[in-house]
């Protein structure tokens, strides 16, 4: 009788190989287009970089032309690669804006060609993609792409990212943390507390712990050298109730608050709550806390609030908040309106040091930006040396014809 050997299968297995892209886009205001007129066939103005797929790029504005053989007739229009990288494979679209509200937007886009050509490879810092032959000037400057001496270029950029998709035979999704929501339960609960705090005509249970561990005021209050571990209630003035209600609830959850979490009938705004919830934070040392208030502010900032900001931020040490507001208002479209303003006159009798800070920070975006208009009117901005130093640029105007090459 013959003998079989024991056979078993093998697993099934597979994988997936993923190509997509990460996008990102720019919006780009050349105003004053008049005056870069002339600046000379292959002198260029370059847009602040911007950050897509982990790489910084730009883009560049020829107004005389980037072909010399051209003889200033068209205006060229490129993106470059303006950061550290070797075969940046990426997408790539350029559009001049209609500003007369029809949409009609000049369009060169590689977007929709992918599935021809595939996406274009950039081999070096100052590898360039883009269109010599942009648009002829005169059509250009008769067109409604032109308005008020202001021309709006938009740019998209889809670098292409790859990776393995391996499907686990076994895996448990684990949820997210839920460990703030259990804090807020037991704050809500009340189970466990040992400290009671009055403020105002309002009374709020906590954990000295917790309390403890989130704050290095409470800390010492409770565990210091001075500080009395026995202590069971605690009197705090100089804070609304609804303010200390709603920095109890980030100290046991490490979140911002929501106005309708605290009272079901908001006694006042989201914004107003969060100053005086940065000032709650500053006192107590809650330094995230105080981040993100600072950081909810900044959304804020307008001509109306721009000076109660500014002298929060200097009143409770926020130096990053200070300095975006500062630069706000010294922005010359900004200034006087924000001068006529019944919280800038407050802001001039509490905090007025601040008036000569404004006057040095005018000063400095003044003569930043005549330094920066000068350097575009020459082509001598730092990235246009090192593109020149690394000679890169796109071969073609013509679609269909476009390659990269590096001239030596």
């Amino acid at each position: 009788m013959a003998s079989t050997a024991n056979s078993k299968a093998g697993d099934d297995t597979c994988s997936i190989f993923v190509s997509e892209t990460v996008n990102g886009s720019h919006r780009f205001t050349v105003q004053g287009y008049s005056l870069a007129k002339g600046m000379g066939v292959g002198k260029y103005i370059m847009s602040d970089t911007f950050t897509v797929g982990g790489y910084d790029w730009a883009i560049y504005f020829y107004p005389d032309g980037k072909n010399p053989e051209d003889n200033s007739i068209y205006v060229s229009v490129f993106i470059a690669l303006a950061s550290d990288g070797a075969d940046v494979r990426a997408l790539f679209e350029l559009s001049m804006l209609d500003q007369s509200g029809n949409g009609n937007n000049k369009v060169h886009s590689h977007f929709q060609r992918a599935l021809e050509s595939g996406p274009y490879t950039l081999k070096y810092r100052g590898s360039m993609w883009g269109y010599k032959r942009f648009f002829r000037r005169n059509l250009l400057e008769a067109s409604d792409y032109l308005k008020d001496d202001c021309l709006v270029m938009y740019c998209k950029v889809g670098v292409v990212r790859n990776h393995l998709e391996c499907p686990k035979l076994r895996a448990i999704s684990v949820p997210p943390s839920d460990m703030g929501q259990g804090f807020k339960t037991l704050i809500e609960s009340e189970v466990g507390c040992d400290v009671v705090f009055q403020v105002g005509n309002e009374t709020f249970k906590a954990h000295k712990l917790i309390l403890a561990a989130r704050s290095p005021v409470f800390r010492a209050q409770f565990f210091g050298l001075v500080g009395n571990p026995n202590i069971d209630k605690v009197v705090v003035k100089d804070i609304d109730p609804f303010i200390f209600k709603a920095m109890l609830l980030f100290i046991y959850t490490d979140k911002l608050p929501d106005v309708e979490e605290i009272e079901s009938t908001a006694i006042c705004s989201s914004s107003v709550m969060v100053q005086h919830l940065l000032a709650a934070a500053d006192l107590y040392n809650l330094d995230r806390l105080k981040v993100l208030c600072e950081s909810e502010l900044c959304k804020v900032i307008n001509i109306d609030t721009v000076a109660t900001i500014l002298a929060l931020a200097e009143q409770h040490h926020c130096p990053q908040l200070k300095a975006i507001c500062l630069k706000f208002t010294a922005n010359a479209e900004n200034l006087g309106a924000v001068m006529k303003s019944e919280a800038f006159r407050h802001l001039e009798g509490s905090c007025p040091s601040l008036l000569s800070e404004l006057l040095a920070t005018f000063a400095s975006m003044d003569e930043n930006s005549n330094s920066l208009s000068g350097r575009k009117r020459s082509g001598s901005s730092t990235f246009g040396q090192d593109l020149a130093a690394d000679g890169a640029e796109a071969e073609s105007a013509n679609p269909n014809g476009r390659r990269m090459r590096r001239r030596l």
